[in-house]
């Protein structure tokens, strides 16, 4: 349990290291007084949306593979990274 506990850890916490969402969680806390208020908010957005993915997934693997889940994955985050690139997200 713990190695899985960890592995996620790390694996979220790399992940999120300069994105839009930590970018915009440190412009928010620029704009106010309530350091506290932009951390607890922050951080229960990341619990909740961590605690959706995991039950979607547990239901989306019932009825499709998990191989064509990271084929989709996969190719979301390259279609993603080229409007990125292309200036339009």
């Amino acid at each position: 349990m713990w190695k899985i506990i960890l592995t996620s850890f790390w694996m979220v916490f790399i992940a999120e290291l300069g994105d839009k969402t930590q970018l915009q969680t440190m412009l928010l806390a620029t704009q106010t007084d309530s350091k506290w208020g932009v951390f607890l908010g922050a951080s229960t957005a990341l619990v909740l949306s961590a605690l959706i993915g995991v039950i979607a997934s547990t239901y989306i693997t019932k009825y499709v593979p998990q191989q064509y889940l990271q084929i989709a994955a996969g190719g979301a985050f390259i279609i993603i990274g080229i409007l990125t690139l292309l200036g339009k997200i």
